[in-house]
């Protein structure tokens, strides 16, 4: 079974995480932010993810660090995870609809790192969760796992709205990604190494 459980401590944050690729029906997420936590919830429920997670975060201070450091782990989770990603489909593109907006992540497990996020948030705050560090979310994650990663809202109206799309669309992408196709030999590349 595809799974691993990262523990990151620093004067910021203490974050114990889990994720099983291949085994959804364990998910608990506490982060301290409600609107990530039903985030989070919502990427594990698309992407038929198991995700465990425990943070203490300084949010006294601002929701910032407690956002990036659970990107950060849940890109090493996803990393290890993988492993040396033997068959596995390797990239994932999907488009999730909410009501108004649509939004899009297209992703590459491809060793390499980079994000390109395009998105823009009216709302400033979505109840304990500054609409700006979704993007700082994003890109801890996509460094972490070395995937690249694109995200956009093609259109919408309501910023719950267009974060959650995106948090979807990642969900459904990933799983995409990581599935097994019993036709590729070896790693989805022609380095031989991904």
């Amino acid at each position: 079974m595809r799974q691993a459980t990262i523990e990151r401590n620093t004067k910021e944050t203490q974050i114990k995480m889990t994720l099983n690729l291949d085994d959804q029906s364990q998910v608990d997420i506490d982060t301290g932010i409600g609107f990530l936590n039903h985030m989070l919830n919502l990427f594990a429920k698309h992407g038929r993810f198991g995700l465990v997670v425990k943070v203490n975060g300084d949010l006294d201070v601002d929701p910032h660090h407690t956002t990036e450091d659970t990107g950060i782990v849940l890109g090493e989770c996803i990393k290890q995870a993988l492993g040396k990603k033997v068959g596995i489909e390797r990239f994932g593109t999907q488009f999730v609809p909410m009501d108004e907006t649509l939004g899009q992540v297209s992703l590459d497990l491809s060793g390499r790192s980079y994000l390109v996020f395009d998105a823009l948030f009216e709302n400033p705050r979505l109840g304990g969760l500054d609409t700006e560090t979704v993007e700082d979310f994003f890109q801890a994650v996509a460094f972490s796992a070395e995937m690249n990663l694109h995200a956009r809202i093609l259109y919408g109206r309501n910023t719950h709205h267009k974060v959650e799309s995106l948090f979807k669309a990642f969900g459904r992408a990933l799983r995409q990604a990581v599935t097994i196709n019993p036709e590729i030999i070896g790693v989805n590349s022609t380095k031989g190494v991904i």
